[in-house]
């Protein structure tokens, strides 16, 4: 097996403003607006490499200037991208996210249609190195089939980062359509785990999500914590006290914080502790990615 980590789902052009004033219907209001590369996998992919891991990144990215921009940044910054693929005659996926005057989104648009080519045949092309994976973790850019696909023939640990309320349906459908029925770690939060699983709890609905097949949930409820489960085990870890900048990106880093946890041995529940100073760190930063993110996780 090699020790690559591999992280497949959307890379997208991140556009943010941030809000100089308060917010105000129909009006054009001051602000600073950020441009730069993202998307979850992507930024998933990021922080594990600023932690320190190798990683292959699979990802679609369109032949434009976007496309390019984030393509030649994915590759300065060291991830490898053997497994991506350049479309032609295709747009790099956009995400486009208003943040108030505290740094908390308002509202986003996200424009991911190009993942859509992550099929199981592109996935099925490439198995054979993703099995050799450390870890392999995905997010719900990408289709149930293909998520399915993955559940069923990933031999790897695998992950999955929820993503949104609409696209956390995904890994429902998967699951139950899969033959192994079984997922190793799922992230949610629990605007996502509520919708999902029709409960009215956080301590219910990761009840339910290990019902359904799942082997570990991390439930991530903002200040408040996160709320961990396996079926035997389950805590609730308060979050780090944090003079909030940003909160975009601060799910997927909480992502990367547990992965690089277990890829240490950590124990369950103690990972969810490395993936909150993760996503500590991404909360004071302005950037989707803290590049200070590494220091963080590494503190005890």
């Amino acid at each position: 097996m090699d020790r690559y980590v591999t992280v497949i789902g959307g890379t997208n052009t991140d556009i943010a403003a941030t809000l100089t004033a308060p917010f105000v219907a129909a009006d054009s209001i001051p602000g600073q607006v950020a441009l730069g590369c993202g998307g979850v996998a992507r930024n998933i992919a990021h922080n594990l490499r600023l932690m320190g891991h190798e990683v292959r990144l699979v990802s679609v990215f369109g032949d434009e200037t976007f496309g390019n921009m984030c393509w030649h940044e994915c590759q300065t910054i060291g991830l490898d991208l053997t497994l991506s693929e350049r479309c032609k005659e295709a747009r790099t996926g956009v995400y486009l996210c208003i943040n108030n005057q505290a740094g908390e989104m308002i509202a986003a648009v996200a424009d991911t249609a190009i993942v859509a080519r992550i099929t199981p045949e592109f996935l099925g092309a490439r198995i054979d190195a993703i099995n050799r994976s450390a870890i392999v973790i995905a997010d719900t850019n990408i289709s149930a089939e293909a998520l399915q696909f993955l559940i069923d023939n990933c031999t790897a640990p695998f992950m999955v980062d929820a993503v949104s309320t609409f696209k956390a349906a995904r890994v429902v459908v998967a699951l139950r359509q899969s033959r192994k029925h079984r997922l190793n770690v799922l992230k949610v939060n629990r605007q996502e785990a509520l919708a999902v699983t029709h409960c009215d709890t956080v301590e219910s609905s990761a009840d339910r999500l290990i019902e359904m097949g799942v082997g570990q949930v991390y439930v991530t409820m903002g200040g408040e914590g996160v709320y961990c489960s396996d079926g035997t085990r389950h805590e609730h870890l308060s979050a780090i006290p944090t003079s909030v900048v940003n909160t975009t990106g601060a799910g997927d880093a909480f992502v990367a914080g547990v992965a690089h946890a277990q890829l240490c041995g950590t124990a369950f529940p103690d990972c969810a502790q490395t993936g909150l100073r993760a996503a500590h760190a991404t909360l004071l930063s302005p950037q989707t990615v803290n590049p200070d993110v590494g220091r963080y996780v590494l503190q005890t």
